[in-house]
Parts: structure tokens; C-alpha cells; sequence
């Protein structure tokens, strides 16, 4: 019998702690950036088609190369620790694309899991990452500009940001911003070692 109670509570523990990780982002995630979330490949469809009629050629074979890369899964020796070159790409709008230079990040392990801020550049980010499947993270962060204090998620629709990561390679990942505030209809961050 308490062979069988010690099973029954290891099961309803682990239940537990994949609902509460499930849910977490749930929780948090407002209706906005879910929508937004949820238009994702529409969204990003009709980006990358404006950035690729409209862009520099040199430029939209940048883009064709990032895009082509595979996702790969995250907890394959996947260490997302550490400090990063990382640029921004935005589609869509006027002008249709821009590549700009790179910048640094950094990524930390608060014991909960990787938050990533921009140390360098004017427009700033900061969030979390949230499981969704083993090939795609969720992010939720502010944008901000150099100088100012990041405000929390889900204090200013102006400043949230939501986007789907995705490991691109040994020491490479993007993240995909659906419909940001801001410039554009699609931001992407580009972010290697």
C-alpha cells in the first residue's frame, strides 16, 4: 500500500508541474499578444512576400538565408547561456526591408528558465521564454529604448513584445515578432555566438 501511494503521489506531482508549466504563459500573455500569436503565419507570410517583392536584392538574399535554416530541437545540448551578436531584421511597411548591424545580447538562467535582454543598440528588449514544443519557444518581453527603464510585460501594449524562438543552429536562434507596435509587420532577431 504505500508502495502504491508513493507511485499515485510521484504521478499527481508530475501532472502537477506540467500543468503549472503549461499554464504559466497562459496566465501572463495578454489578448493582444495572443491574437497576434495566433495571426502568426498569416502575418509572417505576407511580410516575408512584401520584403521579398519590394527589398534590395542583396538584402532579400540575406533574408532567404535565414529563412532557409532549419529549426532545430533546443534540448539537443542546446545551451542558450551566454553572450550573443544579435540584429534585427524588419519586414513589411515602409521600407519593405532593413537589416541592421549587429548588436549584443546576453541570455541568463534565473533558475526558472532564459530571459534575454539587448545590452547594445538604441531599441532594446528584454523577456522570457516560455516551452511551447521542443523546436519552438515562446518570448515574451518590452521594448525599449536605450537610457529608460524597461517597463514589465503587459503594463503598455506599446512596449510588449511576443514572438516564437527558433534554434537554427549549433550556436544560432532567431525569434519571430508577429505585428510588432512599431515599423514594420513582421521583426525578426537573429542572435549567434
Amino acid at each position: 500500500m504505500t508502495r502504491r501511494a508513493t507511485l499515485a503521489t510521484i504521478l499527481c506531482l508530475f501532472l502537477m508541474s506540467n500543468a503549472q508549466a503549461d499554464g504559466a504563459i497562459t496566465r501572463l500573455i495578454t489578448k493582444s499578444d495572443k491574437l497576434r500569436l495566433d495571426q502568426y503565419e498569416v502575418t509572417r507570410t505576407s511580410a516575408v512576400d512584401a520584403a521579398r517583392k519590394g527589398g534590395g536584392s542583396g538584402d532579400v538574399e540575406q533574408l532567404n538565408g535565414i529563412l532557409a535554416k532549419p529549426t532545430l530541437a533546443f534540448s539537443e545540448g542546446f545551451d542558450m547561456v551566454g553572450n550573443w551578436q544579435c540584429r534585427t531584421i524588419k519586414l513589411g511597411k515602409q521600407p519593405p526591408l532593413t537589416i541592421y548591424d549587429w548588436f549584443r545580447c546576453r541570455v541568463t538562467d534565473d533558475g526558472s528558465g532564459w530571459t534575454l535582454e539587448k545590452v547594445s543598440g538604441s531599441q532594446r528588449t528584454k523577456g522570457r521564454f516560455y516551452t511551447e514544443s521542443d523546436k519552438r519557444l515562446t518570448y515574451l518581453g518590452v521594448g525599449y529604448v536605450a537610457g529608460e527603464k524597461p517597463k514589465r510585460y503587459g503594463v503598455t501594449p506599446d512596449s510588449d513584445q511576443a514572438g516564437y524562438a527558433y534554434r537554427t543552429g549549433k550556436d544560432e536562434f532567431r525569434i519571430e515578432f508577429p505585428a510588432p507596435a512599431r515599423e514594420s509587420v513582421l521583426d525578426i532577431i537573429e542572435l549567434k555566438r
